[in-house]
């Protein structure tokens, strides 16, 4: 048994015996109920008020047999609920050192501000594919589900600075700033932009006013939902495979088929070659969509004889081992282990 369920015991116990007693003096002194129950408490508690009526010999022994059980076992109710809020104290602060530590040691990973309804999905998505993830979040509902699903978190104001800081901003790959305001949106983007000049700082814009006032704090993309909802309505009515095709590469998770993006670093063995010669197509059966130069330059169905350079980003689809293999091979030098 926990230690809650010995608490809840002890206070049962308790109840009997306070009714234990009533019934005790009631049959053996004859008093009336509310007499007996007020000796049983002033029993108990040892205060040493006088008896309510004079005791007979066998109602001596009663209340010093009783006396003796009282204190043993309100020593034990005592104990048990010192030992309840103590306990529960120090499993607190261990889980929060615990929990603080985690964080601690966590590299390149991404910082979700605000476990909303926007949040949580950014989260369930950067869970999918095993990133390293931690949220801040303040409300207690929300900070309560996210420790039932042992997901990283710093409970407070993503607002405050020292938060950002214990999240591990200066050591992240990028933030979301999913907070329910845009004003918020735009502090905690300017926040970490000093914090961390290298980071990928995606803000959420409830009105497309807010979107320039985030990019001029230092955002490196602003996403409005509500507009991009209602894009997705339309295409959805124009070409609707189109719509599905997408929908099954980017967020069915469930599906072998998908679509990654993954960075070309100086170490691959496949920088400045050919992807006719790269084996890409032939070996790993996988489709080069684009490729994003490191200059910004977007290039849709690259030619066979377009060469991948350091500082460009590739755009595949196919199934996931192979894509795997394809990140590994772009990337050698960043795989974790």
């Amino acid at each position: 048994m926990d230690r809650t369920t010995y608490l809840v015991i002890g206070i049962l116990v308790f109840v009997l015996m306070l009714l234990g007693g009533a019934v005790g003096y009631m049959t053996i002194e004859g008093w009336p109920f509310a007499d007996s129950l007020y000796m049983t408490v002033i029993t108990l508690s040892t205060v040493g008020y006088a008896e309510v009526q004079r005791l007979s010999p066998a109602g001596r022994t009663f209340t010093m047999v009783f006396i003796a059980v009282g204190v043993a076992f309100a020593f034990y109710l005592g104990g048990s609920i010192i030992r309840f809020m103590v306990e529960g104290r120090i499993r607190e602060i261990l889980g929060r050192r615990k929990l603080e530590k985690k964080i601690s040691a966590q590299r390149d990973h991404y910082i979700i501000c605000g476990y909303g309804r926007v949040g949580s999905a950014v989260c369930d998505t950067l869970l999918l594919k095993h990133l390293d993830i931690v949220v801040i979040e303040r409300d207690a509902a929300r900070v309560s589900k996210l420790h039932e699903q042992n997901i990283l978190h710093i409970a407070g104001e993503a607002t405050e600075e020292e938060n950002l800081i214990t999240a591990g901003v200066e050591r992240a790959r990028g933030l979301v700033a999913a907070l329910k305001t845009d004003s918020d949106n735009v502090y905690v983007t300017l926040s970490a932009r000093q914090l961390n000049r290298e980071l990928f700082i995606m803000a959420r814009a409830g009105e497309e006013q807010a979107e320039r006032k985030m990019l001029a704090a230092g955002a490196s993309k602003v996403v409005c939902p509500y507009r991009m909802g209602a894009h997705r309505m339309a295409q959805t009515i124009l070409s609707p495979t189109v719509t599905d095709f997408l929908e099954l590469t980017l967020m069915d998770a469930s599906r072998d088929i998908q679509m990654e993006e993954m960075p070309v670093d100086r170490s691959s063995k496949l920088t400045d070659v050919a992807l006719q010669d790269s084996g890409i197509r032939q070996e790993l059966d996988l489709i080069i969509v684009a490729v994003k130069k490191a200059a910004g330059d977007m290039l849709f169905n690259p030619s066979s004889q377009t060469k991948l350079q350091a500082g460009d980003t590739v755009i595949s689809i196919g199934e996931t081992d192979n894509l795997e293999r394809l990140r590994r091979l772009l990337n050698p030098r960043n795989q974790k282990a």
